[in-house]
């Protein structure tokens, strides 16, 4: 190690053909997005200050037709960044079964290749159970802590009908998934549904150990000659080239479900012939010699083209490059065409992501990480992958109705701004030097309480890098003021925010609209049960979902913000806000009410709030609502700032919150964001000490 903060990162593959660009994806059934994945989050790791050296492990196979880069033992791709293949004593290609049998023999060289080296890495980043088996033997002789990511969990495979239930073949992968679940240092995982719903489905899941970091995304813009050359690629295989353009891009497994996507277009006349399919479906040399699955899908594409009659209507090639791919984002933008990713479930959708960065709307799966994207950035629509009439009429949809289309294309680009794989980069060293050891994090010990200062995340204390590094340094001195979060996001969510933006973690988390309490004990958060009893009383949230059933306007939020007590909606008109009021109170169900952000509904048994969960934690404490401080800034506060004696509403607040500012209790700050925040802390101290109001 080069500096106390320095970091020689692994991460660790054992399938697929990993190696620099361009990697032809799909030209296996195991070469996939996680390998855009794993280059994309190195890159950005080599170009971080902390990391010294980032480095890829993955098999060293000789198969020419694959590439003869495969065969070498060392890749360098840039400053700081290679790759490193292991010769495990079988030089073939191995996937699945093969490649299980060959791991022991992998993880004694990689074991004995690390044993040669002066300086040790410092973490192992593991990609699939298998690559978390090595990493733990690893971590047994060596001492080397790993991280752990999926990608993809056979649970939710055989929750979803993609494979005979309780297989032997899918019990041991699902038995091993849980061995990587527990004996990781940390997992890290893309989406909402990964961390809240589909890893706590494995009985060795802890919430604790769970952190959530976005992919980035290329942000390459295809130049006139890139997109001239895609529309050249497909023009071959199509009638009226200047139709709308339907595209997917996936490889050619049944998960992904494309048989299914050609069914939908050909069974509907007027997308036939209002548009054209195109399909990128991996790399093949013909409809056959591929692994048995590639093989079975892209016979059923070929089929589903004949029995439609659909040759001139769909293209798809048997080549591309990264590059091509790009492009083809681009001329379907550009052609005001759909990007559509009908997977029976998808663990994130990192194509949804590339496809928004172009002003391509999408129509995705409902099923696991696209529900958080397409909700996050409301690029597009979310279908049944199973119903290929419902997949057919989204993809209509979107192509006939210009006025939605913009929109999906404007909100998609401007809201993939954020998942920049620097900002990947940057949460996943915190995670990294706390899993090494190598700082001392913000929340070992509970400070002796003077103070509370309770604050909400969202643009109070993100939006600011200078005033939340301001605000961090003032906590870190004044360690009698309990350091509170009150945010309407999940406990996973609120961890990942304040990670990307360098704030401490809190003593307590007041999450999901003051619906849920957690409270920090070392590296453990500990639900607060009594403050979950008093929300109970009362409470029936599927009557609450009965009683809003075909509101018009009003739509469910995705599964992993329906919590015990909170029922989520986005409510497209604001004018009905009474008839929700109105049929909850004709059903007779007393609830608090929460409407935020011009579109947000939050309904909560009417004992919660964020305001009932900070009298809970002053109460707990043993604080007054003297030494309690409340910062916010949009309709999901109004209850804190109104009930907190010292409310701080920042100077960057909603215009909901406006009225606010005129009450004797709130102070409102001529700062933005976090330096708002402390603005507000220490105007409201200072009064205290003359006796006024700030």
């Amino acid at each position: 190690m080069t500096g106390d903060h320095s970091l020689h990162i692994v991460s660790l593959a054992l399938g697929g053909c990993l190696r620099g660009e361009p990697v032809a994806y799909g030209i296996t059934e195991d070469t996939g997005g996680h390998i855009a994945y794993i280059l994309g989050e190195m890159r950005a790791l080599a170009a971080h200050g902390a990391v010294t050296q980032a480095e890829i492990v993955t098999r060293l196979f000789d198969a020419p037709e694959l590439g003869a880069i495969h065969g070498c033992a060392h890749e360098p791709l840039g400053p700081k960044l290679s790759i490193t293949r292991i010769d495990s004593g079988n030089r073939a290609y191995l996937a699945k079964e093969a490649l299980a049998a060959d791991r022991d023999a992998f993880a004694r060289a990689f074991i004995t290749h690390l044993r040669a080296r002066d300086r040790l890495p410092d973490l192992i980043h593991a990609h699939f159970a298998d690559a978390a088996d090595v990493a733990a033997r690893v971590r047994r002789e060596l001492g080397i802590p790993f991280i752990y990511t999926a990608h993809s969990l056979g649970i939710d495979k055989r929750d979803c009908a993609m494979a005979p239930r309780d297989t032997p073949t899918l019990q041991a992968r699902i038995a091993e998934e849980d061995a990587a679940i527990a004996r990781a240092d940390a997992i890290v995982a893309s989406s909402v549904d990964e961390c809240e719903r589909q890893l706590p489905a494995y009985p060795s899941a802890d919430a604790a150990r769970i952190h959530r970091l976005r992919p980035g995304v290329d942000m390459t813009v295809p130049d006139a000659a890139a997109r001239a050359g895609a529309a050249a690629m497909i023009a071959p295989f199509l009638r009226h080239a200047d139709r709308p353009i339907v595209l997917a891009v996936a490889r050619p497994v049944a998960k992904k479900n494309l048989v299914a996507l050609v069914e939908a277009f050909g069974r509907d006349p007027r997308l036939r012939h209002r548009a054209n399919l195109v399909l990128l479906a991996g790399l093949r040399k013909g409809l056959v010699g591929g692994e048995p699955e590639q093989d079975r899908v892209l016979s059923g594409i070929a089929d589903a083209i004949d029995r439609h009659d659909l040759h001139g209507h769909v293209a798809w090639p048997r080549n591309h490059s990264r590059d091509e791919v790009q492009a083809l984002y681009a001329l379907a933008r550009d052609s005001g065409g759909v990007f559509v990713n009908p997977a029976l479930t998808e663990p994130y959708g990192l194509t949804l992501i590339e496809a928004a960065s172009h002003g391509l709307p999408v129509v995705a799966t409902c099923r696991g990480g696209p529900a958080d994207i397409v909700g996050e950035l409301e690029n597009g629509l979310l279908v049944e992958p199973t119903d290929r009439a419902e997949i057919a009429n989204a993809v209509r949809t979107l192509i006939e109705d210009r006025p939605l289309w913009l929109r999906a294309s404007n909100s998609g680009r401007e809201g993939v701004r954020s998942m920049g794989w620097d900002r990947y980069a940057s949460g996943f060293v915190a995670l990294a030097r706390e899993v090494t050891g190598r700082v001392v994090a913000n929340r070992a010990v509970m400070p002796v309480p003077r103070a509370l200062a309770l604050c909400d995340i969202d643009n109070t204390l993100t939006g600011c890098a200078e005033g939340a590094r301001r605000l961090s340094a003032y906590l870190a001195r004044h360690r009698d003021t309990v350091f509170g979060v009150a945010t309407g996001r999940s406990i996973l969510e609120a961890q990942r925010v304040l990670r990307e933006w360098s704030l401490p973690f809190p003593s307590v988390w007041v999450t999901s609209v003051g619906s849920e309490i957690y409270w920090q004990r070392g590296e453990d958060r500990i639900a607060d049960h009594d403050y979950a009893r008093s929300l109970a009383r009362g409470w029936d949230g599927d009557a609450v979902h009965d009683a809003l059933r075909d509101l018009p306007t009003l739509t469910p939020q995705g599964r992993s913000e329906q919590r015990e007590f909170k029922r989520s909606y986005f409510l497209h008109d604001p004018a009905r806000l009474a008839q929700v009021r109105e049929r909850l109170d004709r059903a007779g169900l007393k609830t608090r009410v929460i409407f935020s952000h011009e579109k947000l509904l939050d309904i909560l048994p009417v004992e919660g709030g964020k305001a009932a969960a900070m009298r809970h934690v002053a109460t707990t404490l043993g604080l007054t609502p003297e030494d309690v401080f409340a910062a916010g800034d949009s309709g999901n506060d109004i209850d804190m700032l109104t009930d907190c004696r010292n409310a701080i509403l920042v100077g960057n607040h909603a215009p909901e919150l406006a009225r606010l500012s005129e009450r004797d209790n709130v102070y409102l700050t001529r700062r933005h964001h976090a330096g708002g925040t402390l603005e507000g802390i220490v105007a409201h101290r200072f009064a205290r000490r003359r006796g006024v109001a700030a």
